[in-house]
C-alpha cells in the first residue's frame, strides 16, 4: 500500500529566530523616532520651537571672540540626553555677566560684577536655538526627544562643545 505523505512544514528554531528578526525590523521601522518626525512634518504636526540653552562656566582666553564667533557660525549641532538631533538655527546669543552679591553690615543686599571675569576669562552665554517639534502629552519632542526647562544639553560649534541647561521653551514661536 502507498502511504499518505503530507506536505507539512515543521518550523525549527533557526526558523523561528529568523521570523522574530523580521517581526522586530518591521516594529523597529513603524516605531522609528525618525519616521514619526517625518509623519509630524508631513502632516503638518511640527511648529517652530524656540529653545534656550544658558551655558555658565566655561574657561576661555577670550569669551567675547568665542561668543561673536558662535553667532557668526549661525547654526549649531545639539544632543539631548546623549542622541544627536542635528544641527539647528542659532536666533542669537547673548553674553551672560557674571555678578557678585554680598550682605552689607546694615542687612541690605549690594550686587556687582565680578571683576575676576576679566582677570580669569570664563564663557557665560545664552544661546537662543530655534528648530522644529511638536507638542505631546509628555511635553514638547524637540529632535526626537522630550524636552524640558531643566533638560542638559550639548552644544557643538566649530570650536566648541559647551554642557548647557534648557532655560526656556516656546512652542509656535519664530
Amino acid at each position: 500500500m502507498a502511504s499518505d505523505t503530507s506536505s507539512s512544514r515543521s518550523w525549527n528554531l533557526i526558523d523561528l529566530g529568523a521570523a522574530a528578526a523580521v517581526l522586530l525590523a518591521v516594529a523597529g521601522v513603524v516605531w522609528s523616532p525618525k519616521l514619526s518626525g517625518a509623519v509630524a512634518s508631513a502632516t503638518g504636526s511640527s511648529q517652530p520651537v524656540t529653545v534656550t540653552v544658558d551655558v555658565r562656566g566655561v574657561p576661555s582666553a577670550d569669551p567675547a571672540s568665542l561668543l561673536k564667533s558662535a553667532q557668526a557660525e549661525g547654526r549649531v549641532s545639539i544632543v539631548i540626553r546623549n542622541q544627536p538631533h542635528g544641527s539647528v538655527t542659532i536666533q542669537r546669543v547673548i553674553p551672560l555677566e557674571r555678578r557678585l552679591t554680598i550682605l552689607t553690615p546694615d542687612g541690605r543686599f549690594v550686587s556687582a560684577p565680578d571683576p575676576n571675569q576679566k582677570t580669569f576669562g570664563t564663557f557665560d552665554g545664552r544661546f537662543v536655538l530655534q528648530g522644529e517639534g511638536r507638542k505631546t502629552n509628555g511635553g514638547v519632542v524637540f529632535g526626537n526627544q522630550t524636552i524640558k526647562i531643566g533638560a542638559p544639553v550639548e552644544l557643538e560649534g566649530l570650536n566648541y562643545r559647551f554642557n548647557g541647561t534648557v532655560t526656556d521653551l516656546q512652542l509656535g514661536k519664530s
